[in-house]
């Protein structure tokens, strides 16, 4: 049987909850925290992620877990992409320095294990509604809402693929 390759370097991005705590220490600070499904990727995810890592050093990405995912109302087929695809695909973008996932409803618990000096969420949050703003700003964190440049939706494509 022929040796089979070493995984791609990007996946040594990705990073199982419990594991976080010895690598975060590896991180450049400032450090930004922000979080989402990302089932398909899409030019408004890139450029959002992008963003988001030009407000520091190191950008930590929280993916919902799947089961998290179908309870944020997208539909019962959904995320598309099971958490591990999405986690090697998001690991594989460059402006990407770890990414990790969570099983609650909110990524609230893990905001407080990173303790991230910069929160960001899109565009379509008020920062006063961003899940961590708070705590963030009690320890003296950013909290920013990234404007959106290119008006993607992957409810939006998943629509347009199936015709609907």
């Amino acid at each position: 049987m022929p040796d089979m390759p070493a995984p791609p370097a990007f996946e040594s991005k990705i990073c199982a909850p419990e594991r976080l705590g010895e690598r975060l220490a590896t991180l450049a600070r400032p450090l930004v925290f922000t979080n989402g499904v990302f089932d398909i990727l899409h030019r408004g995810h890139v450029t959002y992620l992008a963003r988001a890592r030009a407000l520091g050093a190191s950008l930590v990405v929280a993916l919902n877990s799947d089961a998290s995912a179908r309870r944020l109302g997208k539909g019962d087929d959904r995320p598309l992409n099971a958490l591990a695809d999405r986690a090697a695909v998001v690991a594989a973008l460059g402006a990407v320095d770890l990414v990790t996932w969570f099983e609650d409803d909110t990524p609230r618990s893990l905001i407080l294990a990173v303790h991230p000096d910069v929160l960001a969420k899109g565009g379509d949050w008020r920062v006063e509604d961003i899940v961590g703003a708070t705590e963030v700003r009690e320890w003296g964190g950013a909290v920013r809402a990234i404007p959106f440049e290119h008006q993607r939706s992957t409810t939006d494509l998943v629509r347009r693929i199936r015709g609907s």
